[in-house]
């Protein structure tokens, strides 16, 4: 079968229907979630600069790629909207498309970054201890930066945007790059082992070794068992891997098995129409990650969830002073500052991001 399958098809969007009810009802979550969650995550790190550290500039990197990724958004909402019809032009779908991938791989890479980082302070240390100073972490993030922005850079270079039978404009969906990439194959599966399987082996050797050292200070240590610090470390670090491995494992795995089929042979119309609809919805998981990260802050950063935990306070005090009269003493103890916990432990380094 001819290498230009996807032009010769002309059905691939025949679930517009379905696609413009549902995605744009996906995004219309994701986006205000993953905005407000990831710029209560960036105010928190501004309001305590004093208490900058590896952790937290990791987290800050991870936030902003998570702020820029969901500005793009709002435009793919409209386009899943129009049913698969892009009125914008070129430069604005290639524009978007930028935002779409230099943020969703910054993304993965800080969140590999933060395993690392947890490694080190944990596991690795003090003799890695160098890992986590601020001038190797500042590297590290224009490195992670420049890095994706190579890989994406080269979007700019071909058309994103294509004409179909049917009138509407496609754009930064597969079939356009069929025929007009060569080595499209090869392309995507070395794209896919660097972008998702190295940090996937990575996220996971690391918080492997975590998790045993975690599990033998708690052994060590009976009051910290008893605590339960153990264990809300623990789920910090299933919570961390689980999101990566649902948002990101279907919509790799997904295009990885179809450029693996492509090497042996042509997949046909039906083939593709089938690889669109699963593209449209491992996508849109892979979107989630944007309004998931928060809830990674609130359990690593006491900072984030001290600032979350107000915020709700306040409006939960707010809607009761409209109901009763607070007692005069009220505003006395929630106007008291949080007590922060001090310690060297394991522990203490997983929980507070030191």
């Amino acid at each position: 079968m001819s290498a230009l399958t996807g032009t010769n098809c002309t059905d691939l969007y025949d679930h517009r229907g379905t696609a413009r009810v549902l995605l744009p009802l996906a995004y219309a979550v994701i986006c205000p979630l993953g905005l407000l969650g990831n710029a209560l995550a960036l105010h928190t790190i501004r309001l305590h600069p004093s208490k900058l550290n590896s952790t937290t500039v990791y987290s800050a990197n991870l936030a902003a790629s998570d702020l820029l990724f969901c500005l793009a958004l709002p435009l793919r909402a409209l386009y899943y909207a129009l049913g698969f019809h892009w009125p914008m032009g070129e430069g604005l779908c290639k524009a978007t498309a930028l935002l779409f991938y230099l943020n969703s791989y910054a993304g993965v890479n800080f969140m590999t970054c933060l395993a690392v980082d947890r490694l080190a302070a944990v596991v690795l240390r003090p003799h890695w201890g160098g890992l986590r100073k601020p001038r190797t972490v500042g590297t590290v993030c224009l490195l992670v930066w420049l890095l994706v922005l190579v890989q994406t850079v080269p979007l700019l270079c071909m058309p994103l945007t294509r004409a179909e039978p049917d009138g509407t404009v496609t754009c930064m969906e597969y079939p356009n790059f069929e025929g007009a990439v060569p080595g499209l194959p090869y392309m995507l599966i070395g794209a896919v082992l660097v972008g998702y399987g190295l940090p996937l082996l990575a996220i996971l050797a690391c918080y492997s070794a975590l998790s045993r050292k975690l599990q033998r200070s708690a052994r060590a240590n009976r009051l910290t068992e008893r605590s339960g610090r153990a264990r809300r470390a623990q789920r910090m670090v299933a919570g961390v891997v689980l999101v990566f491995v649902v948002c990101f494992s279907p919509y790799h795995l997904d295009l990885l098995q179809y450029m693996v089929r492509k090497l042996i042979y042509e997949p046909g119309c039906e083939d593709l129409r089938a690889f669109q609809v699963s593209l449209h919805v491992t996508v849109c998981l892979m979107n989630l990650n944007a309004c998931l990260d928060p809830f990674v802050y609130f359990f690593a950063c006491k900072g984030y969830k001290r600032r979350l935990l107000q915020l709700l306070r306040t409006e939960v005090g707010a809607s009761f002073s409209s109901v009763g009269r607070p007692s005069p003493d009220s505003s006395t103890v929630h106007d008291r500052p949080p007590h922060h916990c001090r310690g060297a432990m394991p522990l203490d380094a997983v929980e507070d991001g030191r």
